[in-house]
Formats: structure tokens, sequence, C-alpha cells
């Protein structure tokens, strides 16, 4: 490429000087860049300037006549290449602590640095193969792009932490000679002085940096090229952008062998910032397991609040009063009950912009909303302790504790999967594909979008879901593979449960005897055909064998309650082992597990 199509000068300069009227100064800089069409990064503080520019030769001399006019920076150095292209994006001038961040305190370049040594005087004492360190003071991913041959490399990620490696040095180079470099010298003008007062007697800083070297010796002892930090990434030791690129992931620059790994994928990852899906997942998985904690850590239930219970009229309701309305549609809440909770003002009428307090006699309408105001609410406690299995753009797999509502119902608001989850993925609305018992631990399927979700229903809903559960049951079964067909009711009764019913869904469960205790229980494998409410708990207790811990379908059998149990209960020993579905995205059949309880073994 001839120099007239290199139409760019790219300048960088630094001079460590006393200035004052920073502020002043600030704006007479950016006003003189947006004039002169220049980008960059101007820095200014009381210690001096520093300066990486970009513009036309014309405007670049003007630039640099006007900043020289100031006495104090009449004999600013200035080290110029040449680019094709604007490397910087915009025009920056920023007044800061120091125009290098190094924080130390009493390194003053302004009174005192290490004597400079000439490009030309290092070059040749490397060609006499004089004895010499070369130190390179910049960080890691500057030094992968290229450095001087043999030189001492720090493994720093900021110049920060200079301080702390120099300590890591062998004694002996604390006689022995030093030089150190940089990209264009800034660094070493604080490297050199830390080093005398740390007792290293024989220390040089190269005079302008590896820029300069380039400039006057090319590229002799130095493999490689050379980092900037602008968007030519890297130059040559002929000052020409070379075709190192940097990662827009990690930020590392990128040779020519880098971005032909099967790892770079451009605007996604390198090989330093590389992740296996494996390994994604494992991050993805904990950060998740954190925010869980998060949330739940105390449960959001445990906090009193204000609770709004939506109480939407059904049709059949249509020309009720309300409190006919109520006390049908809740009969577990007395008549008295929901009369005084109408005349205390909780219960709202909800309509589009406001609210209203309404009597008992208030005639409802089909599809009005109300909502049950439940002041300094405090909800049961549940088992929190909730585990992402699996999680990508289609789906994300709960291990469900128990107990643990799925869903608000009941005394259960807040303290449920899906409002945990709810604040866990503040950006999404999980959608729950199935429902498990709250005293059901296991496998639980939600998807990330709306579309998922209309591929994913289908498939539970025309039983294409492979479910398998495992269950402790007291008594030992006869059979190692056994089945129950008994139809169970379509409606709960009065007391709120499903039982065996002659007129009944048609249901089917099939069951394999896993192990047998000497307790007389046992571990069962069940897999559902079909979906009914608490299906595998009733043709069990039909069976006579009904599982360990179920407050609802006891032994003899005998019914129970439908109240979820507390944490301190026996756990209902069901477990949703495992749910093979097809995926939304692959469309291919893939199965998730979750690992069995602590009482499925032994």
């Amino acid at each position: 490429m001839s120099v007239a199509e290199l139409a760019i000068v790219n300048i960088a300069a630094y001079k460590f000087v006393e200035l004052d009227r920073l502020t002043e100064r600030r704006e007479q800089v950016r006003e003189l860049g947006r004039k002169l069409e220049l980008k960059g990064t101007v820095l200014l503080s009381e210690e001096g300037i520093n300066l990486f520019i970009a513009g036309s030769r014309e405007a670049i001399d003007k630039f640099l006549a006007e900043l020289r006019s100031d006495a104090q920076l009449s004999d600013l150095v200035v080290k110029e290449s040449l680019s094709e292209r604007q490397p910087f994006t915009r025009m920056l001038v920023k007044i800061k602590n120091e125009i290098i961040s190094f924080g130390v305190d009493g390194i003053d370049p302004r009174q005192r640095t290490s004597p400079k040594l000439p490009p030309e005087q290092l070059k040749q004492w490397l060609d006499e193969g004089r004895p010499v360190h070369l130190l390179d003071t910049r960080n890691d991913y500057e030094v992968e792009v290229g450095t001087f041959r043999n030189a001492h490399v720090l493994g720093i990620d900021h110049f920060r932490e200079f301080p702390e490696a120099i300590d890591s040095l062998p004694a002996s180079m604390k006689d022995e000679p030093i030089v150190m470099f940089c990209t264009g010298g800034i660094r070493c003008e604080k490297a050199g002085p830390f080093m005398q007062a740390r007792g290293f007697k024989n220390v040089f800083q190269l005079d302008g940096g590896i820029l300069k070297y380039f400039e006057e010796c090319g590229g002799d002892h130095y493999d490689g090229d050379c980092f900037v930090f602008d968007q030519r990434v890297a130059v040559d030791p002929q000052l020409r952008e070379t075709a190192v690129e940097q990662c827009f992931a990690c930020q590392m620059p990128l040779t020519v062998k880098d971005q032909s790994l099967p790892s770079y994928e451009p605007g996604v990852s390198c090989r330093y910032c590389y992740q296996s899906p494996e390994e994604k997942q494992r991050e993805l998985l904990m950060e998740r397991r954190a925010a869980i904690h998060r949330v739940t850590d105390p449960l959001p239930g445990s906090i009193p609040y204000d609770n709004r219970r939506p109480l939407n009229v059904p049709e059949r309701f249509a020309g009720r009063t309300l409190i006919d309305f109520l006390s049908e549609w809740h009969p577990q809440i007395e008549r008295e009950t929901w009369l005084q909770k109408i005349l205390d003002g909780h219960l709202l009428r909800v309509k589009k912009t406001s609210e209203e307090r309404v009597s008992p006699e208030v005639i409802v309408l089909p599809g009005e909303r109300y909502e049950h105001l439940i002041p300094a609410t405090i909800e049961p406690s549940v088992n929190a302790d909730i585990e992402v299995l699996h999680e990508d753009d289609c789906l994300v797999i709960i291990n469900k504790p128990a107990p643990l509502p799925m869903h608000a119902c009941g005394r259960f608001n807040r303290n449920t999967l899906q409002y945990i989850l709810n604040e866990v993925y503040k950006d999404k609305y999980l959608r729950m594909a199935h429902r498990l018992d709250a005293s059901t631990s296991g496998v639980a399927v939600f998807c990330q979008t709306r579309d998922v979700a209309r591929f994913v229903h289908p498939q539970f809903e025309n039983r294409e879901v492979k479910k398998v559960y495992v269950a402790r049951v007291m008594g030992l079964p006869q059979d190692d593979e056994f089945s129950c067909s008994a139809a169970i009711s379509a409606e709960p009764g009065e007391d709120g449960l499903r039982t065996i019913a002659d007129d009944g869904l048609t249901s089917e469960t099939h069951f394999t005897t896993l192990e047998r205790f000497a307790d007389g229980t046992a571990l069962v494998e069940a897999r559902p055909v079909t979906g009914r409410t608490n299906q595998i708990r009733a043709h069990l207790w039909h069976l006579g064998l009904p599982i360990c811990g179920d407050p609802v379908y006891l032994s003899e059998g005998k019914l129970g309650t439908g109240q979820t149990p507390s944490v301190d209960d026996p756990p209902l020993c069901l477990h949703s082992r495992s749910i093979r579905l097809v995926h939304p995205e692959s469309k291919v059949p893939v199965t998730f597990e979750a690992p069995l309880p602590n009482w499925a073994v032994g």
C-alpha cells in the first residue's frame, strides 16, 4: 500500500509536567479536536498529559502546533504511524488522577526517572550479545502479540499489578543491567523509579518504547507485532496495521493463527474465552443456583405483605350477589367470614384504571374481576432447595423440592416455584408445561417463550411425554411388574379429594418393583399412561400400597386431608424421576432426569 493511501496520521505522546487549569485545558483540547475533526483520547492530570490521536496530516500538525504553543508542552515528543482508516471512534478528553494508572504514592517522574536508553543503543547491545535483562512491563494480552526475544515477562493483567510482580524477580537481578520497555515508554517512566526504590541499581528504560524502536531499528531482535490501544489492534515493525484482530467478547488480541482456530467465532468467542457447551451450562447453572439462594433467603412469603388474590366471576354466577358468589365459589371460607371481609373493605372490584369497595349485595357479572385483599400475609414455610438441572433457549428444567407448590394456591402465593422463578428470571416469564403436587419432588418443565409453550403443551395433552416416577410404598408388591386401570373421579369431592370411582375418568399406570426393604416398604417405579390428578397416589392406594408420608391416601383404604404438609412433616415419598419429550429446537426426543432423594436409597 502506498503512502498516499495511508491518509490517516496516528500520533502517541506523553509528558510528565506540572499542569494547572485542567478543566479549562480540557475544554480547549476538546474544542480543538472537534474543530479539526480528530478522534482519539487525551488524558490530562496534574502530573502531565498522555494522548493517542488520529486524523489528517494537516489537522494533526495544527493540533500539535496549538499544544506546543503552551510553554509547558513546547517540547512534547510525538511518535507517528500511518493507517488507511481512522482507528478511533470518537474524541475523548478526560481529567484523571494519573495519566498512567500505577497506584503507588511517591512515584513522580517529574522529579525522578530512570535513565533512558536510545533504541539504536539497545539494538547495538543486543547485536553484540551484551548481557542484559529485557523486562516487559506490559500486560499479558499485549505480550501475546509480540515482544523482544528472550524478554522477561511478568505475567500481569494490569499495570497496577507491576509493583507486586517485581517482588518475584530473582534477587541477583538487582545488581545486573535491566532494560525495561513498554509500548510508548510511559509505563517505564513510573516503573523505573519504583524499581530503583526497591533496590535495583542498574535500570534503564527504552526511550520511546517499542514504537520508537520500530521507527528507528525495525524488527531486529523482536518477535511478532506490537499491540496498540485502538482499532488497529497491532502494528508491525514497519508501523503498519497488521491482521491481528481483537475478540469482541474478552478483548484479547488474536493473531492470524488464533483466528483460524475452531474456538474463534467473530463477535462471540476466541481461544481465550471460548467455553464448551458443557462449561457454559455448568457456569449458567451455578449462576442460577446463586440467584435462587438470593431470592429465597429469606423466603419471599416470610416477610409480611398485602396479598391480593384474584377472583374472576364465571358465567354460571351471572346475576348472583357478591356474597352468594363468594360463599359458593370458595365454600371452605364461611359465609360470615366473607361478609366481614367485604364490610372491612378487603374485597375490591377491579377495573382497568380503578378499583372500588363494594357491598355484599352487589350483583356480579361474568368476567368481572375482584381482588381479595389479605393484609400482613405471612405464608407457611416451604422447601426452597430448588435446582436448575438444565437450561437452554427453549426450556428450563427444574428439580422441584417438596413441599413447594408449583403456583399460587390456598395459603401460598409468594412461596411458590412460579413466583421464585419469576424473581430469578426477571427479564422473562417462564411458562410451566405441566404440574406436580406441592408434596411431589422431581423434574418440572418450564418453557422460555410462548412459542415454545405452544410446541410443548400439546405433547403433554396428547400423552406423548414419557414420565417416570419413583415412590416408596407401604407394603411389599407381590409382582415385579403390575398395572392399575381403576377410573379416577373427574371432580374432587366435598373434601377436595379425588378417589377411585366406577364412573370416573379412564386411568392407567404401569408399575415396576425396584427394591423391597426389610422394614416392609418397597421402592416402585411408576409410568403413568394417562395424566389424571393424583393418579399415581390414588392407584397405589387402591392397590393397597399407599405412598409413605402421603397425608391424603392413607393405609387400610382410609383418606386424610388434602392440606399441603409442612416442611417439618415426613416427606411424601413420590418423585418425578425423568421426563422424555421432543425438544422444540432440535425436534428430537430428549430425556431430563433428577437425582433420587434420600428416602429412595436404602
